[in-house]
């Protein structure tokens, strides 16, 4: 294999003199918050960098052994949570498990109003944004396919914004609205006069295209959009299919985005194009997949642009908002932005053009076995920092939790094919391949925390390996083509699915009602996107709904009235080949088969590329009964990093903990159970000269435990 140094400023960026990206640095003015701002938790991620960062101290390294629960405040649902909520003026803002809004006292947890949009929220809602020009004071939350603008003070919505106080993502498009499914997953960021979203949308075909739009904060007029798969004379354009631009989906911003206020540049990383596993049909590079995209947030212009996977074949989005920080280069200050990856990797650039910070070596990968597909022939991965996340799945990686279950991994592993990252998927046979870190990384949508500080980035990360194959689909229009289509790339052939994260469909008839199961298909619910292409053709919809409910046969759905299930519009275009389903590879026990660590919280110095530290984060509470202590867990939701010397996270997703580390060294020094994981990243603020620390804790991704919504905070005891 021939490896090459690139420069990604040569190679993939081109920098847009017209759209702002240079200019004067930010003004010291500029780059300081005022004492106010330090003490709230304005924005989604603490900051307008993203960096989860607080200059907070009350609690620190010394006292933090005193922390106890100050309030809590049941939202009184299941389903789990993944909000990060805001604090603006001694009030904190959040989200139920079906999207309801609420305002509490940040002292006390008291109810000061909630909003209740009729909609009830099926997709995961990580948080809200606030904006203010000293007179009005908004809250901008996504409900599903809907952005409403609330009073901050009432929680009521403004009938000034969009239509009676809200805009529908599903327009704008440049496609039929009602054939479209894009919801808003993690909040909007905010540039002056602006909000600027993207979406989550449909993984298979049809899917809505991933446009990054901004709409005006007070009208919720569109102001100007971003298209992702580009129109014909973009750029970008000659890297796909000529009419790529009209029916082909995804490439989309899910994860959030990061603003540098004082440039007025917005950060947009992107995920894979629809359909994640096979792009025949978009064969090419695909701009702007799998991109860290900087565009003028005024204008939309783009500015430079990274592409971290070219023609993805793996879905591995860019999974998390980059962070902003200033790295120090023989004796100089260089403002960069670092992006996270799925394969476990940091990728650093000069935010202003895009110039990489440490060497991008580009190798060489095979080709694909797949009739049709046209696999990248060359991808690209960052020299330094090394990963954070194992790379190549071997026999000397695999579980020895006993001798058993290590021979039974061993037997299971030779019937797979593991080479390393960017190895296309093959039809037919019996050999998965796979994929490690798995399909939720290494790195996921919790994101990086920095301290400006040191320039040290704090990430945590999962270290599991999954596998995955293509099979032929028969092309047939039925029920079951259909279902391949659809609904196998994520519950496999047979129904199995991969629990929590996705369910088993076996015996779902006999656990959900039909209207139940048609809602599901129509709206979506956890990391299932709704089928709204579906949703006027009549024949197909029941032909899906009869198969589900009767477990994979052609009939069985009960009789059900117009009033449950609407009627639908024309099939979506066949697909050649389907996704066999995520398949987590776990041991008879329902552990992770690979030897541990399972999940880990790493410290890496973004000045000189090292690490500082690197600990496993997480444990299994029966395991570690037994003595085997330290696994590491899978693990969602970010961290936090003070001026106290604390780092604080929650993610984990079995042994329900909240745990406060040293940032220095990575000594834990604080830990308590939560009622339910706290899969979210938490924040931090002061009331009245207070210092809280608040987290939701929702569950949901252990199949022993049940899941809630219950935000928890804590302070100092006296």
């Amino acid at each position: 294999m021939r490896w090459a140094t690139i420069s990604a400023w040569v190679l993939a960026v081109s920098v847009t003199a017209s759209a702002g990206g240079g200019g004067a640095p930010p003004s010291s003015k500029a780059k300081s918050e005022d004492k106010r701002s330090q003490r709230d938790w304005p924005v989604y991620g603490g900051t307008s960098e993203n960096n989860h960062f607080s200059p907070l101290q009350q609690i620190n390294r010394k006292n933090v052994k005193r922390l106890g629960v100050a309030w809590t405040f049941d939202t009184g649902e299941s389903g789990g949570l993944q909000t990060s909520p805001i604090v603006v003026d001694g009030v904190l803002y959040g989200l139920t498990p079906s999207q309801k809004v609420f305002a509490l006292n940040a002292a006390t947890g008291q109810l000061l109003w909630k909003f209740d949009s009729g909609t009830k929220g099926t997709q995961p809602d990580r948080g809200l944004a606030y904006w203010s020009d000293g007179k009005e004071k908004k809250i901008l939350v996504g409900v599903m396919n809907f952005v409403y603008a609330l009073d901050a003070a009432t929680g009521k919505p403004i009938p000034s914004f969009g239509k009676d106080g809200r805009i529908d993502l599903r327009e704008d498009l440049g496609r039929d609205p009602s054939a479209q499914s894009i919801y808003m997953t993690s909040p909007a960021v905010i540039y002056k006069d602006l909000m600027i979203v993207g979406g989550r949308e449909a993984e298979t075909l049809p899917a809505s295209p991933g446009d990054v739009r901004a709409y005006e904060v007070r009208s919720g007029k569109l102001r100007w959009s971003f298209h992702t798969i580009p129109h014909p004379g973009e750029f970008g354009y000659d890297t796909w299919p000529k009419e790529a631009w009209k029916t082909s989906g995804a490439a989309n911003n899910w994860a959030g985005m990061t603003v540098d206020v004082a440039r007025g540049i917005v950060f947009v990383p992107t995920g894979s194009a629809a359909f994640d596993f096979y792009g025949a049909d978009r064969v090419g590079d695909d701009l702007f997949a799998n991109c860290l995209i900087a565009l003028n947030a005024q204008t939309g212009e783009r500015i430079w642009h990274f592409q971290g996977v070219k023609h993805d074949l793996w879905d591995r989005d860019f999974p998390a908002p980059p962070v902003l920080l200033t790295v120090e280069r023989d004796g100089k200050k260089i403002d960069a932005v670092a992006q996270t990856t799925k394969q476990g990797f940091v990728f650093l650039f000069d935010r202003t053009n895009g110039k990489p910070l440490f060497p991008i070596e580009c190798r060489n990968y095979p080709p694909s076995d797949v009739p049709g597909e046209v696999a990248a022939q060359q991808q690209c991965l960052p020299a330094k920092p090394a990963p954070f996340a194992r790379q190549l799945l071997t026999e000397d990686l695999l579980s020895e939790r006993t001798p058993e279950v290590h021979q039974w991994a061993l037997e299971k592993f030779r019937s797979f094919r593991s080479e390393g990252q960017f190895v296309p998927f093959s039809v037919g046979g019996n050999k998965d391949t796979v994929i490690f870190p798995g399909f939720d990384g290494g790195a996921e949508w919790g994101g990086a925390a920095a301290d400006p500080e040191t320039g040290i980035l704090y990430v945590n990360a999962n270290d599991v390996a999954w596998t995955g194959a293509l099979a032929e689909n028969t092309g047939e229009n039925t029920p079951k083509a259909l279902y391949m289509n659809q609904c196998a790339v994520c519950h496999g052939e047979k129904m199995a699915g991969s629990p929590p994260a996705i369910p088993s469909l076996v015996g779902v008839g006999g656990r959900m009602s039909t209207a139940d199961v048609a809602a599901t298909i129509k709206s979506g619910k956890g990391r299932m996107p709704g089928f709204a292409n579906l949703e006027n053709d009549s024949d197909q919809w029941y032909g899906l709904l009869s198969y589900v409910m009767s477990g994979g046969k052609d009939g069985g759905a009960r009789e059900t009235s117009s009033k449950e299930v609407a009627s639908p519009e024309p099939a979506p275009p066949a697909m050649k080949y389907h996704f066999t389903g995520y398949h987590k590879f776990l041991d008879p026990e329902a552990y992770p088969a690979v030897a541990p660590p399972w999940g880990t919280l790493n410290a890496i110095n973004l000045n000189t590329g090292d690490f500082v530290w690197k600990i496993p984060l997480g444990e299994y509470p029966d395991l570690a009964a037994k003595g085997q202590k330290n696994t590491g867990t899978e693990n969602y939701g970010g961290p936090v990093v003070t001026a106290g010397g604390l780092l604080f996270i929650g993610a984990t997703n079995f042994d329900k903990k909240f745990r406060a580390f040293d940032k220095t060294t990575g000594a834990l020094l604080w830990e308590t159970t939560l009622p339910f994981s706290g899969n979210a990243t938490p924040a931090t603020y002061e009331v009245d000269g207070k210092q809280f620390v608040v987290i939701a804790a929702g569950g949901g991704k252990d199949p022993k435990s049940k899941s809630g919504g219950v935000y928890l905070a804590f302070a100092l005891k006296k």
